[in-house]
C-alpha cells in the first residue's frame, strides 16, 4: 500500500473498498454504499467527531461512497475527487438523483418556495449540482434541496471560459482549510474549483495538483516571464497569475483569497516556507 496516496486510498486494516481488493490487505472488503449531499457543504474529516479536522468538503448534489456507517457518521470517499474521511450523515441521502444542472453563480440561495421573499434553505456555492424538479416562472426546483433562480445554473458541461476570470471571482474570500466552497476555501480549494468550473479536473491538493498539471500543461518554472493562467507552486501551496506580475491565492497569511503583487509575496513565502518549485501554463 506504499505506493498508494493515503488521502484517496479507502482501506484501513480492518476494513476497505471493494475495488481495492489485490492491492491492499485488509480485514474484508466492502462495496460502497452511495450517499448524496443535501445540504450546501458537508465537510470531510478525519475522525468523526464534530470537531474533526477538515480536508475536503462535499459539495451539494456530489456523492460520497460510504464504506462504514456508525454512529451517525459515515466513513468512505467521495466519488468527486476521491478524498477520504468521515462525514455526518446528517447532511445527507440515500436516495441519489441524477444531476443534470451545476450551480454557474458564485452563490445562489435554495428558496423554500419558487418565491424571493420565501425562506431560504440553503446557499449553495459554485459547481454545487442540482436534479432539476418542477419550474415555476424563473425557479427550478433543485430536488432535496430548494428552488433555485435558473439563470444562476448551466448544463453540467457548460464550462467557463476563463478560469481565471473564475478565481478572480472568489476575491476577500475567507481562507478555510478544508474549503471549496465560496464561503470559504483554501489555495488547492480555489484552484480546484476555478478549474472545474471551466471543465478542468484536478486532485484536491496543491501537491496533487501540481503533479497531474505538470503531465498535463506545459513546465514554464524556469521561465523568468509570467502570463495569466501560469499556475505557481510551492511545497504546500499554489496560486494563479492574473496577469504578469500579479498572483491570486487563498492564504492563511492574509486569511482570504489575495491579490497581491508575486515579487512580494514570493519573497515571503520562501522565507518562511520555500522557494517556487512549480510553473505550470495551460496548453
Amino acid at each position: 500500500m506504499s505506493h498508494l496516496d493515503p488521502r484517496l486510498t479507502p482501506a484501513r486494516p480492518d476494513l476497505a473498498a471493494a475495488h481495492l481488493k489485490g492491492q491492499v490487505e485488509a480485514a474484508r472488503f466492502v462495496e460502497p454504499v452511495d450517499y448524496q449531499s443535501v445540504i450546501a457543504a458537508a465537510p470531510i474529516r478525519r475522525a468523526p467527531a464534530p470537531d474533526g479536522a477538515m480536508d475536503d468538503q462535499v459539495l451539494a448534489g456530489e456523492v460520497f461512497a460510504v464504506l462504514e456507517a456508525r454512529d451517525g457518521w459515515g466513513w468512505g470517499f467521495s466519488r468527486a475527487g476521491g478524498y477520504v474521511g468521515w462525514v455526518d450523515l446528517a447532511g445527507f441521502s440515500t436516495t441519489v438523483r441524477q444531476p443534470d444542472r451545476r450551480i454557474t453563480a458564485l452563490r445562489t440561495y435554495a428558496f423554500s418556495k419558487p418565491d424571493i421573499k420565501s425562506a431560504p434553505r440553503h446557499l449553495l456555492s459554485l459547481n454545487a449540482l442540482v436534479s432539476t424538479g418542477a419550474r415555476e416562472g424563473r425557479f427550478i426546483e433543485a430536488e432535496g434541496l430548494g428552488w433555485v433562480v435558473e439563470p444562476h445554473t448551466g448544463a453540467p458541461d457548460d464550462h467557463a471560459g476563463d478560469f481565471v476570470a473564475v478565481a478572480e471571482s472568489f476575491l476577500a474570500a475567507p481562507y478555510l482549510w478544508g474549503g471549496k466552497e465560496s464561503l470559504g476555501l483554501d489555495c488547492s480549494g480555489l484552484v480546484q474549483m476555478a478549474l472545474r468550473a471551466a471543465g478542468i479536473d484536478v486532485p484536491r491538493d496543491a501537491d496533487q495538483q501540481e503533479a497531474a498539471l505538470k503531465a498535463a500543461w506545459q513546465d514554464v518554472t524556469g521561465d523568468e516571464a509570467r502570463e495569466r493562467g501560469d499556475i505557481v507552486f510551492w511545497p504546500g501551496h499554489v496560486g494563479i497569475m492574473v496577469d504578469s506580475e500579479h498572483l491570486l491565492h487563498a492564504n492563511a497569511g492574509f486569511m482570504d483569497v489575495t491579490l497581491e503583487l508575486f515579487s512580494e509575496a514570493e519573497a515571503r513565502i520562501r522565507e518562511k516556507e520555500n522557494p517556487v518549485r512549480t510553473i505550470v501554463r495551460p496548453l
